[in-house]
């Protein structure tokens, strides 16, 4: 059974860091293209950022230049660190796998930033 399980939210001062961690079991982790989601209460799940099999990135514009996108296929790992959060950053933050028809989440972790 495919597994996503995301670590590392918390509650971050403004201005500070975070790094999210999303681990993967029973999947060819290394040919899935790997993102992260975010859902804040009452608005639509967006995209935070993705990462291809051979490790292009793509970034929403409102987290560019703060968060980086990053992948350790020996982990079967994705990462996220996220620097220089906003309140507006606060939302759970959910990880995705991706290859063709297969696509899964996990549960999600998580922010919130706030003084």
């Amino acid at each position: 059974q495919v597994q996503l399980v995301e670590s590392g939210g918390g509650l971050v001062q403004p201005g500070g860091s975070l790094r999210l961690s999303c681990a993967a079991s029973e999947i060819r982790f290394s040919i899935y293209v790997m993102g992260w989601y975010r859902q804040a209460p009452g608005k639509q799940r967006e995209l935070v950022a993705t990462i291809g099999s051979g490790g292009g990135t793509t970034y929403a514009d409102s987290v560019k230049g703060r968060f980086t996108i990053s992948r350790d296929n020996t982990k079967n790992t994705v990462y996220l660190q996220m620097n220089s959060l906003k309140p507006e950053d606060t939302a759970v933050y959910l990880c995705n796998a991706a290859y063709f028809r297969n696509y899964y989440w996990g549960q999600g972790t998580q922010v919130t930033v706030s003084s």
